[in-house]
């Protein structure tokens, strides 16, 4: 679980480098998720291995995601500091939100789309 969680963060490192280097507007942290995307499609394991990395990446992610509920603690008590501004906002912030969550949608969906026929024709 180690190696996992260090591959994680180096990879958000080096995105974050690339981010600040390259002067991108693309977040370091989905820089990173780019390249263990690109890592985990083209990673050839050894024979020997008795557990493939991938596996053990998704055993860690999904280790993280049992706790996922405590990293919202910060972000909520942030809200409740800053409600004023939140509420002089609120029409900017909502379709934010909405506008976010619909491209969201529209990204996964054709992603999903996309590896489901890849998956099909092998």
């Amino acid at each position: 679980m180690l190696n996992a969680i260090f591959l994680i963060l180096l990879l958000q490192l080096v995105g974050e480098f690339l981010q600040k280097y390259f002067a991108l507007t693309v977040p370091g942290p989905v820089l990173g998720l780019i390249l263990m995307l690109g890592l985990l499609l083209f990673y050839k394991r050894p024979s020997g291995l008795t557990l493939s990395f991938q596996q053990q990446l998704i055993n860690t992610a999904n280790s993280l995601l049992e706790h996922l509920s405590l990293l919202f603690v910060p972000i909520g008590v942030g809200v409740v500091m800053h409600l004023q501004l939140l509420e002089s906002q609120l029409v900017k912030v909502l379709s934010v939100i909405i506008f976010g969550t619909m491209a969201t949608l529209i990204f996964t969906s054709s992603l999903f789309q996309l590896l489901r026929r890849r998956d099909l024709d092998e």
